[in-house]
């Protein structure tokens, strides 16, 4: 087959580096379905991306649309005649939609009657002449997270757009979009190589880019950005020290990357790493140098966008920027530590957490109760330090260093404590309790943090829910997934044995003063949003039907859920584990809600219910010893052992017998089964 390339580049003004990930992201997928709808195979996708070009590649489009037969079904045909024959305007409307006259028209017979359908040959158009009409949409239909108009046009983009390149086969695929004309004419980098140059095919632009002091390919950037970083770093004597989370902002930031290194005061340094990091990371897109001890050095790399003749001067214009940076930043430390955390403690009572929930001071009380409980439960040794540490983790939020770089919210409560003669459980606890702050991300080192961050969270999570404030597909404004994440994530790292619906009736008992909602409705939905984020957590591991089966059988203690999931889903790949489930699944089916009878071995009337009970009895005991133990694999296992007795039993017995005494009693040996099963799992959501 004679295949071709698709090349597209639209130029503009700088993009924000935050929408360039998802706007190539939304390109390729854009055309793999618009290449789908008009049927046109490929070989490959490739996009590429700076501040000012969003560009693809795909290879291997055959030059010609395939050939179709399209067929459509119309009205029925007792709509589209009337009594004498002649077509109605139901079948000359559906005639006319599908480009045939009435009398192309045919009859299919469906389950529902005779409908008229419609059967043509639609010769493929070519592609170029495709090109023309997807091309155009694919550039309106990027979408950004702010798009602007520009001039008097009615077009909109991320920023406005000054040129477009569109190639296919080396010809240009001919469009507009607002006033600009596609064509073959790119651009170099605005400093460097300010002239147009043009472009014939993919590889000639990558060269062509090249020369022009342009690196088009994001993750060729990246790798010589992590590579100069590095390599600087070394030069200045110390280490880089890494973050991904910039090298990704300072790839988009950037078409042609060269690494500089400053200095800054080793005075700087008496004030916490983290917040001289801050500052140089969110404020000023630096990369910070440490040591080989982790601790920080007094230097700095920036990624410039131009090759410079003179590299001091930018290191000077840096450095002075950063400079006022650190000096605010110092300034705000020593200032801070003149009014001590119990004194900042107070002023939460000025600042309002939320309308319907009170201030910052009241949201503390709660969750510092709810903490102490945690500690009273799991760990009373460290009951005070917890206390302590939720009384003052909050007090840094008054402080100047927090107002002004709210990244370092708990880590300069930690510092002020430790300043204070705090003792470093607490000190370290203030720090932890915000932990984790993404998904995946850190979790607390100790108790007393974690409970505190527990606390916190199912504070913020059920006087949400219980003021009506919850999630939507759309909006978490208050975080709710993450924080309930966060709590799973927590309990599970440190196996923590605790009733979740205890722990979320508790923290509604605290904030009964303030629901807007009842209470139980409340405690429902709080659970409910629990139990959907432990299936997402958990169904990145296992099988989505074994977390599901688990959790159906109980969800109170989330280790235990956990623990009997990794059971489950070991035990699946037992060979007796699917004819199991069958039996299961059967027993399930006939007995419905069970039957609260005993067994009474005097109504048997054949050997197979003597041995299934015989069998029952002695496996019950193992199992429930097993399973009293947190043992859920040999009590699985055990259980098992049921499968061939029951298999008989089923084979032998008529379970629905016309006598009552004996129809109930073979439901009742069943219902012992099925409740044994159901410990562990219900084996009824078991995709078999």
């Amino acid at each position: 087959m004679n295949t071709k390339e698709l090349f597209l580049e639209i130029g503009c003004e700088e993009i924000p580096a935050g929408f360039i990930p998802r706007a190539v992201a939304e390109m390729e997928a854009i055309i793999t379905k618009e290449l789908a709808v008009a049927r046109l195979s490929f070989n490959g996708i490739k996009t590429l991306a700076t501040p000012r070009r969003l560009a693809l590649v795909v290879t291997g489009i055959p030059a010609v649309q395939p050939d179709a037969e399209i067929t459509a079904t119309g009205p029925s045909v007792k709509a589209a005649y009337d009594p004498s024959g002649k077509p109605t305007k139901a079948a000359e409307g559906f005639a006319r939609g599908q480009g045939v006259d009435v009398s192309a028209l045919q009859t299919i017979t469906t389950d529902k009657g005779e409908y008229l359908f419609v059967s043509k040959h639609e010769a493929g158009r070519p592609t170029y002449e495709l090109l023309t009409e997807i091309l155009p949409a694919l550039v309106a239909n990027i979408p950004f997270k702010k798009s602007m108009r520009w001039g008097d046009q009615e077009v909109r983009f991320a920023r406005p757009v000054h040129w477009i390149v569109a190639l296919f086969d080396g010809a240009i695929v001919p469009f507009s979009f607002g006033t600009i004309t596609s064509g073959k004419i790119s651009r170099g980098h605005r400093f460097m190589a300010n002239t147009t140059f043009p472009v014939s095919d993919f590889a000639h632009y990558l060269e062509e880019c090249e020369r022009h002091f342009v690196i088009p390919d994001p993750e060729k950037r990246k790798e010589i950005i992590r590579r100069e970083t590095h390599r600087v770093a070394a030069a200045s004597g110390g280490h880089l020290l890494p973050d991904e989370e910039l090298l990704e902002q300072v790839t988009y930031l950037v078409e042609y990357p060269s690494a500089v290194h400053g200095t800054f005061s080793s005075e700087f340094l008496k004030v916490p790493k983290e917040v001289l990091i801050t500052s140089m990371r969110s404020h000023q897109r630096y990369f910070s140098i440490v040591d080989a001890n982790g601790g920080l050095l007094p230097g700095f790399i920036t990624i410039n966008n131009t090759l410079t003749e003179d590299p001091s001067v930018v290191v000077k214009g840096n450095e002075r920027v950063l400079r006022a940076r650190l000096s605010d930043a110092r300034f705000f430390f020593e200032e801070d530590q003149k009014i001590r955390l119990d004194e900042r403690v107070q002023s939460l009572k000025k600042v309002v957490y939320q309308q319907k929930l009170g201030t910052s001071f009241e949201k503390m009380e709660r969750f510092k109760s709810l903490a102490e409980g945690l500690a009273g439960q799991l760990n009373p040794a460290v009951k005070a330090q917890v206390s302590r540490a939720a009384w003052l983790c909050k007090a840094d939020l008054a402080s100047g260093m927090v107002g002004e770089f709210p990244e370092v919210q708990g880590v300069m409560g930690r510092e002020y404590a430790l300043l204070e003669g705090e003792s470093t459980e607490v000190a370290n606890a203030i720090a932890e309790h915000y932990l984790p702050i993404q998904a995946g991300g850190e979790l607390p080192a100790s108790d007393c943090g974690a409970f505190v961050s527990i606390a916190d969270k199912m504070d913020t999570i059920c006087g949400c829910f219980g003021v009506g404030l919850i999630p939507t597909g759309a909006a978490d404004p208050y975080a709710l997934r993450r924080a309930t994440i966060g709590i799973i994530a927590i309990i599970l790292d440190r196996g923590y044995r605790l009733s979740i619906y205890s722990l979320i009736d508790q923290a509604l008992e605290l904030l009964s003063a303030k629901l807007t909602l009842p209470k139980e409705q409340v405690a429902n939905d709080v659970l409910e949003f629990f139990r959907a984020r432990f299936i997402n957590l958990l169904g990145s591991s296992f099988a989505t039907d074994a977390v599901e089966a688990a959790i159906a059988a109980g969800f109170d203690d989330l280790v235990d859920v956990r623990a009997r999931i990794a059971a489950l889903a070991e035990f699946k790949t037992h060979p007796d584990f699917e004819p199991l489930t069958v039996a299961f699944k059967r027993v399930g089916n006939i007995i419905k809600e069970g039957v609260d009878a005993p067994v009474d071995p005097a109504l048997f009337q054949d050997s197979a219910e003597a041995c299934l009970y015989e069998a029952i009895q002695s496996a019950k005991v193992s199992a429930d010893r097993f399973i009293s133990s947190g043992d859920w694999l040999d009590a699985l296992t055990e259980i098992a052992s049921l499968r061939g007795p029951v298999d008989v039993f089923f084979d032998k017995v008529m379970v629905m017998a016309e006598e009552p005494q004996v129809r109930t009693n073979r439901l009742a040996l069943l219902t012992i089964i099925a409740r044994l099963f159901g410990k562990i799992a219900d084996f009824s959501r078991i995709a078999g």
